[in-house]
């Protein structure tokens, strides 16, 4: 175990206030862009403001969109946990509290006091505008936390619990979800007051600019992380490759090989460790590297396609 040092609680508590700064971007963008424009969109959040909206127009229950995040995300934590098991990281559960605080906030901090609706404080006066701007804060805001290790669930989440009984990409689960969260905004009614009539929540244009939300919200990400959903291999000379080895498995979570190689000054055989992971799990890989070797030699380079398990299935 690592010496605990000033150095390093002081580099966790800029991890932990960068990711915090992240989930401000991610809510902000659904507050103030995405709800007072009438907009919706996939993930955790899209699935508590479908439900939210359903509770108050059918048994007339206003829970805030926060609320519902946490309890979204902490029903999939507890499902990981009896299925997977529970070494889900503490970050995890940090971004999430976070995540589901900060909607909160902004809510009622833009909530007008007479009606409770949440007023559209930027004023844009196109709502395809509004939502582009959304996506991109949220897009902004995910990989802020991606950067420091952290997650902001929901599909993180299940994505785990799927590729415990079969492996599917974690691209496949994102779109499927987001799919069927966005459409099920469709299935929502509510009773008109002047005519009685039962009506649809959402419109079809809705819909519409959910699905642009989300594509944004990708585009962002892979955009600022050259591609997240790809992957990268990573090559790595080191004095100790055991010790390294066991780090990334433990911290990481990846698959570790060790190939046998030979330097060809030294003439000294030693090992080379070979890591494949996500392109979004780089950064958080090669912070461990540097602080079990500062001196470790690496190569970081993408691949085109991944097969096999955590990865995709060869289709042949």
């Amino acid at each position: 175990m690592a010496p605990i040092t000033i150095t390093a609680i002081l580099k966790t508590i800029k991890e932990y206030v960068v990711m915090a700064s992240g989930m401000l971007f991610y809510s902000f963008g659904w507050v103030a862009c995405i709800l007072p424009n009438e907009g919706t969109g996939g993930g955790a959040s899209g699935l508590a403001l479908v439900i939210t909206q359903a509770l108050s127009n059918t048994v007339g229950v206003d829970i805030q969109i926060g609320t519902m995040v946490l309890i979204i995300n902490g029903i999939l934590l507890l499902i990981s946990g009896f299925i997977v098991g529970w070494n889900f990281g503490i970050k995890t559960i940090y971004c999430v509290v976070v995540l589901s605080l900060s909607m909160n906030m902004w809510q009622m901090l833009f909530s007008d006091p007479e009606t409770g609706a949440v007023v559209d404080i930027l004023k844009l006066a196109d709502p395809i505008v509004a939502i582009v701007l959304g996506g991109v804060c949220a897009g902004i805001g995910i990989v802020i936390c991606f950067s420091q290790g952290g997650s902001t669930g929901g599909t993180d989440i299940a994505a785990v619990i799927i590729n415990h009984y079969r492996t599917v990409s974690y691209g496949k689960i994102l779109i499927y979800s987001d799919l069927f969260i966005i459409g099920s905004a469709l299935l929502l009614f509510k009773q008109d007051p002047e005519t009685g009539e039962w009506v649809h929540v959402y419109s079809i244009a809705t819909v519409i600019y959910g699905y642009i939300m989300t594509a944004v919200v990708g585009y962002t990400v892979d955009m600022i992380q050259a591609g997240s959903q790809q992957s990268t291999q990573v090559l790595i000379v080191t004095k100790d490759p055991e010790k390294m080895a066991e780090a990334i498995a433990n911290n990481v979570h990846r698959g570790v090989t060790l190939l046998d190689a030979q330097g060809w000054y030294s003439k000294s055989n030693t090992k080379v460790v070979m890591v494949v992971c996500r392109k979004r799990e780089t950064q958080l890989l090669l912070k461990h590297v540097k602080t079990v070797d500062p001196n470790a030699f690496m190569t970081v380079g993408s691949v085109v396609g991944v097969y096999g398990q955590g990865f995709e299935t060869l289709k042949i």
